[in-house]
C-alpha cells in the first residue's frame, strides 16, 4: 500500500476496555476522532458496541465478548501480524474472572513487538508519539531507527 508523506499509513488498531471502563474508552475514542479516525479499528463485542453507540459515524469490526473468545480474537490477529497496537482500557479495581486470557493477550502484544496501551494516559501517549501511523505490524525497526525519529524532531 503506498501513501503520501502526508497520509500515514492505515493501521489497524485493537480496542479492549473492562467493563468499569467502556465509557472512558467511548469518550477516549470520540476525543480522538480525527486520528483513529483514518485507522481500522477492531474491538472485541461488547466493547464496540458500546463504541458504536457513542461513537456512531466510526467503522468498528465487533469480535466476540472478551470472556467468550475476543480476546484471544485479538491475540490471532496479534500472531498472524495483521493488528499494529493495541489499547487495553483495564480496570485495575475489579478482579476479571477471564484474567488468564487478558494476561495471554497482553504477552502476544510483547512477544510479538505490538505497541499496547493499557489506560488513557500511555494511549495519550502512543497516538501522539512520530512513530504512531509509522510502525507496522511485524515491522517494528531496531532501536537506533526509533531513536532516530525523536533525535530528528524539533522540541
Amino acid at each position: 500500500m503506498s501513501h503520501s508523506p502526508e497520509t500515514p499509513p492505515r493501521m489497524t488498531i485493537g480496542l479492549v476496555a473492562h467493563d468499569g471502563q467502556k465509557r472512558a474508552m467511548g469518550q477516549w475514542v470520540a476525543a480522538n476522532a480525527t486520528v483513529l479516525g483514518h485507522h481500522a479499528l477492531v474491538a472485541t463485542g461488547t466493547t464496540a458496541r458500546v463504541l458504536k453507540e457513542q461513537n456512531p459515524t466510526f467503522d468498528i469490526t465487533g469480535l466476540k465478548s472478551g470472556p467468550f473468545g475476543g480476546d484471544q480474537q485479538l491475540g490471532a490477529l496479534i500472531a498472524e501480524g495483521h493488528l499494529d497496537c493495541l489499547i487495553f482500557f483495564v480496570d485495575p479495581m475489579e478482579p476479571q474472572p477471564h484474567d488468564v486470557d487478558v494476561k495471554a493477550l497482553i504477552r502476544l502484544a510483547q512477544v510479538h513487538e505490538i505497541p499496547a496501551a493499557c489506560n488513557r494516559a500511555t494511549a495519550d501517549l502512543m497516538i501522539t508519539s512520530p512513530l504512531f501511523g509509522v510502525l507496522r505490524a511485524g515491522s517494528f525497526p531496531p532501536a537506533e531507527e526509533r531513536f532516530a525519529v525523536y533525535a530528528n524532531r524539533k522540541v
